[in-house]
């Protein structure tokens, strides 16, 4: 018998909380529903007080609602309603859901911009108390960007003492200190205690309540904020340098990826392939169709794109060796017109089946957003993802020029092609298979491309020249001048955009390389052995 008595005893416990909740709830039902009729800003602030001090989860979506301008009042029956996003209405005091009807009159409750400040003030407060990590760090976060943060120093000081999570600690070590430099009677202490919290999120309101610092009529106060605002001016500038470095390095990054196969291709057929570009074209549509044979699996088609870009420029590069190229050899400006030609008609040919306009590839979850390495710096993941793509494609073209039978045949190729046909190497099989390898690179640097621009049928026009710069300038047929050539161009490139512009940045690192290759005609790296022929 005990059991079954402990058993209606919890369930008369909860039926009794629940009953208690219920009438927290109601008890001020009335109150607040004539309060919040009212067309007076002050029974609106009097509703707002009753709110706030009620933390159910039905006050909390009656303040957002509030704020949002969704609370809408039935001034037949007096019902207070919350207006969904859909075709229905919420009742904000017992949570049922009714159709809207036109006939219904509804007006909405407005407030002023104190009072919307104030509910948000209220609604961070309560964020800054969730169980929800990220929820307390954006509510955290909320309170910097003013140069008072709305909140009062008692709960701060009870939040500090409580919070775990150290981006939130440092959010409200801000918070505290902005309240601390507003106030006027802050000792001294206080004040270099929270310029050292300021210095560490110097954005927005704390660098400017450093600067009023800095002006104090504390000595002491001024000289440490004078100070700590010259750290934060350095960490500025090596910020905004290694932002530049990284952009270089990213652009470079392209570069070395469109060049590796037309270096490889032009040091062993010594092709000017005009259609190189072309091939990432392709490359980038490839990424593009997957994504729409596979809607909703955004990584999965762009993990597939590369062996499949690879395969489908790679071949589209062996068809045209095999078909125009191996019977213009010895002709170069006669590739050159052929190339020329081969790559109108491949955009011609998009345009047409597919669009002349252009498409968007998606970039999965995982390469979106940025990383925050500090205040002033970060790093966008599509960019540090290709810079990683590159350098495992560069191993992986290296190992296999060293390491494999394909890449002793093309280096013995590039190097004296008499010998190696002496020596047995059928050099049109050679070629046939360097000119799909070098496009089908070409098309992996499409996917990549696709990730930071629009996928179009001009889209190789655009990076063409730059791979001929890479290849020349590093040395053709060396990939280790091709990697240096492409990261050292992609640098100086964005170094320069600041102060002469894109336009003029390119003129400038062309007339360098042009005025370069006068004393090095073989680029930073020639490659050693070539026969005079070659």
């Amino acid at each position: 018998m005990r059991f079954p008595i402990v058993i209606l005893s919890f369930l008369l416990a909860i039926c009794l909380v629940s009953v208690d909740t219920k009438a927290a709830m109601l008890e001020p039902a009335t109150e607040l529903t004539t309060a919040l009729s009212a067309s007076s800003v002050s029974e609106r602030d009097k509703a707002i007080t009753l709110l706030r001090d009620n933390t159910s989860p039905q006050a909390t979506a009656l303040l957002t609602a509030l704020r949002d301008g969704r609370l809408m009042l039935d001034r037949e029956s007096g019902t207070l309603y919350i207006a969904d996003t859909g075709d229905t209405l919420t009742n904000a005091l017992t949570g049922e859901l009714i159709s809207k009807n036109q006939d219904t009159p509804l007006r909405k409750v407005g407030t002023s911009n104190r009072q919307r400040q104030e509910i948000s003030a209220i609604l961070d407060s309560r964020m800054l108390t969730s169980s929800d990590v990220q929820a307390r760090r954006i509510a955290a976060a909320a309170l910097t960007t003013t140069l008072t943060p709305a909140i009062d120093r008692e709960t701060l000081t009870t939040l500090l003492t409580t919070e775990k999570d150290g981006q939130t600690r440092d959010s409200l070590n801000t918070a505290w200190a902005l309240l601390t430099s507003a106030e006027t009677q802050s000792s001294t202490e206080d004040l270099l205690r929270a310029i050292t919290a300021l210095e560490k999120n110097a954005q927005g309101p704390a660098r400017q309540t450093l600067e009023k610092l800095a002006r104090a009529d504390n000595a002491t106060v001024a000289t440490t904020a004078s100070e700590a605002l010259y750290r934060l001016r350095v960490k500025t500038e090596w910020a905004g340098f290694a932002e530049t470095l990284f952009f270089g390095l990213s652009l470079g990054s392209i570069m070395v990826l469109a060049a590796i196969g037309l270096t490889i291709t032009f040091g062993v057929m010594g092709v000017i392939n005009m259609a190189h570009g072309e091939m990432m074209m392709l490359g980038a549509y490839t990424a593009w169709g997957l994504q729409q044979i596979l809607p909703g699996h955004t990584g999965l088609a762009l993990l597939l794109a590369i062996p499949a870009s690879f395969m489908v420029s790679g071949g589209m590069g062996i068809l045209l060796e095999r078909t125009v190229i191996r019977f213009l050899y010895g002709r170069p400006l006669e590739t050159l017109l052929a190339t020329f030609g081969i790559s109108l008609i491949l955009q011609q040919a998009v345009r047409t089946l597919i669009s002349p306009m252009n498409r968007a590839v998606a970039s999965p979850e995982f390469m979106s957003g940025m990383w925050q390495i500090s205040s002033n710096f970060s790093l966008t993941c599509n960019r540090v993802y290709i810079i990683i793509f590159c350098m495992i494609t560069f191993g992986l073209i290296y190992a296999a020029m060293h390491k494999t039978r394909l890449g002793l045949e093309v280096r013995a190729v590039s190097q004296n092609r008499s010998m190696a046909r002496a020596m047995g190497i059928r050099d049109a099989r050679v070629d046939a298979l360097t000119f799909g390898l070098g496009s089908g690179i070409a098309g992996m640097a499409g996917v990549a491309l696709s990730q930071i621009t629009n996928v179009g049928p001009n889209l190789g026009q655009t990076y063409i020249i730059d791979s001929f710069m890479v290849v020349v300038f590093g040395g053709v047929g060396n990939l280790w001048g091709t990697l240096v050539g492409g990261l050292t161009l992609g640098v100086a490139n964005k170094i320069l955009e600041p102060i002469s512009g894109a336009m003029l940045s390119r003129i400038i690192i062309l007339v360098g390389i042009i005025l370069f290759i006068q004393k090095r005609p073989r680029g930073l790296f020639p490659q050693k052995g070539r026969a005079a022929e070659g």
